[in-house]
């Protein structure tokens, strides 16, 4: 069977998808298959797993190769796959790149090693995974300042552009970054260059703006997936002030989702309330929220879901 692979023409959602654990830590794969299906329903474009909400760091490699071979399974070729394989390790990344394609990955995604700190050592870092690779692998560029410590400029991200076919994808995580986004279109469409796909994260908390400065969808985990899936068919349709609009009626929970620190426990808790995982356990060391912050999400949750019906939308679990 030929799966997708990811392109230049890649948009829409690739939804990060949370690696479920039960109550005492250990992988709860019933929960993969669930959130699998949660995902599909909700009609994400694509998926990224083992990224950084992904809590992929804090994986076995065992572990890793049972998350990954489960959503793949699941998935079983009906939209495409990003796996994310970041590691200070170039072995690592190798064997598990070759891994993940064999396996019916769409493309990898690589954030840099910490230690970066020129432009030339960024580009020696990807052009050296890169080749490493080879041209058949799709890259994912993945540019996460806040936690990676490494300024990717717009000159090095348009270098190895031009230089590798096989950089398809550029997930846009630069905080702040509107304007970096405007740059790297700017320059592409002044020089002729290959254009790549845009998808930009930060919990989709700029999305209506990077849509309308040139990004061609989302990489992110928000709870309410299909949220971020309609409001990218609004805009791919041109139809903007609705994506706009639509999109305010979720913010006060998405901007809540986005704390630092905490983020990633209270997506974990909407998801399980939502039916699509049966823990909201973080993997140690991680968040654990209280009792106040368990009423303040639900409050938000009434709250979207009694604008929701104010709004005339139907209301989903």
């Amino acid at each position: 069977m030929t799966f997708e692979k990811i392109s230049e023409t890649s948009k829409g959602v690739y939804i990060i998808a949370a690696t479920p654990f039960t109550d005492d830590g250990e992988l709860d794969l019933a929960s993969t298959d669930t959130l699998t299906d949660f995902y599909l329903e909700k009609g994400v474009t694509g998926f990224t797993i083992l990224g950084m909400m992904g809590e992929a760091p804090k994986l076995t490699e065992a572990e890793t190769l049972s998350v990954m071979d489960r959503f793949l399974r699941r998935v079983d070729g009906r939209v495409p796959v990003v796996v994310g394989v970041s590691h200070a390790s170039n072995r690592h990344v190798d064997r598990l790149s070759k891994t993940a394609m064999d396996q019916g990955a769409a493309g990898v995604m690589v954030a840099p090693v910490t230690n970066l700190k020129t432009d030339e050592q960024v580009y020696n870092y990807y052009a050296g995974v890169a080749k490493l690779l080879g041209p058949g692998v799709p890259i994912c560029l993945q540019d996460f300042p806040q936690v990676t410590g490494v300024h990717m400029s717009v000159s090095v991200i348009n270098r190895l552009i031009d230089e590798f076919p096989q950089i398809v994808m550029f997930k846009h995580e630069d905080f702040p970054g509107m304007r970096k986004l405007s740059e790297l279109r700017a320059q592409g469409e002044a020089a002729g260059r290959r254009r790549i796909s845009v998808l930009v994260g930060n919990g989709g908390l700029f999305l209506p703006q990077e849509m309308l400065r040139g990004a061609d969808g989302a990489m992110t985990g928000f709870a309410y997936p299909e949220m971020l899936v309609q409001v990218c068919a609004l805009f791919d349709q041109g139809r903007a002030e609705e994506a706009e609009d639509l999109y305010n009626i979720y913010l006060p929970l998405l901007r809540h989702e986005f704390q630092y620190g905490l983020g990633l426990a209270l997506r974990k808790e909407t998801l399980k309330r939502r039916g699509a995982i049966r823990s909201s356990y973080v993997r140690r060391p991680g968040p654990v929220l209280d009792g106040t912050d368990l009423a303040e999400l639900g409050r938000l949750i009434q709250r979207l879901e009694s604008a929701l019906r104010e709004r005339g939308s139907a209301v989903a679990a």
